[in-house]
């Protein structure tokens, strides 16, 4: 074995790790993408519906929004292209109607890149950091992650799957205080998504611009009523 390449794999999986890491002090922990709504109209009340809605989030959501947009800000990163990741930060605010989804991921996005940004030295992290800085952008959370996995040369259909399985664990894991439902039924879901996911992957390794930004009415109307919702635990 060749000690040198399986070091730097080594490490692109550690960077890969500490990306998703749940533990990041980003706030992500505190957005229930207005899924807290779905539980407490009793649309989403066992684990069955816990599963059939990440599920319709992974193949008719996830997969033309937040997912395509990673991809799309993995390839512009790769392209060194400034200009085609502030289009792209401008199009996921535009698509972003909710405004406690529309806030909470730049938030996070902001977040993210402060965290990273201080140990990479890729000049085009730098310029959208600096593009940032001037009111230029807004730094959307998906478009972060791609950005920053790009920058640390990891794998794009890696950095994808890591992406979407970090989304359905935030889900499964809120669904499964909202409901509740037990630790072991939540992961139970997981287990039963591994398709789901590795499909979400390849249907977003190269997005089709027609279906990107594809509306979720039923989603979004969720994410505008979570503002109204009497008590929360969440902030989406």
């Amino acid at each position: 074995m060749n000690t040198i390449t399986d070091n730097a794999a080594l490490m692109r999986l550690g960077a890969l790790l500490h990306l998703v890491d749940p533990t990041l002090p980003i706030g992500g922990f505190n957005h229930s993408g207005g899924l807290e709504t779905f539980v407490q109209q009793g649309v989403i009340a066992d684990a069955g519906r816990l599963k059939e809605y990440v599920q319709v989030q992974l193949t008719q959501n996830w997969v033309y929004n937040d997912g395509a947009y990673v991809s799309l800000a993995f390839d512009a990163a790769a392209h060194r292209d400034l200009a085609a990741l502030l289009a792209l930060d401008e199009k996921i605010g535009a698509a972003k109607s909710a405004r406690e989804i529309r806030e909470g991921s730049f938030k996070l996005g902001v977040r993210l890149l402060k965290i990273f940004a201080r140990h990479e030295r890729a000049d085009i992290l730098h310029c959208f950091q600096t593009a940032l800085t001037a009111q230029q952008a807004k730094g959307y959370f998906p478009l972060a992650f791609g950005l920053t996995a790009a920058c640390m040369g990891l794998d794009k259909a890696q950095t994808l799957y890591a992406f979407y399985y970090n989304a359905a664990v935030g889900a499964v894991t809120n669904g499964v205080k909202l409901i509740p439902l037990s630790q072991m039924a939540g992961q139970d879901i997981l287990f039963e998504l591994r398709t789901a996911i590795a499909d979400a992957v390849a249907a977003s390794l190269t997005p089709d611009p027609e279906w990107i930004g594809a509306a979720t009415l039923a989603a979004d109307i969720r994410a505008m009523q979570h503002e109204r919702l009497y008590t929360r635990l969440y902030m989406s």
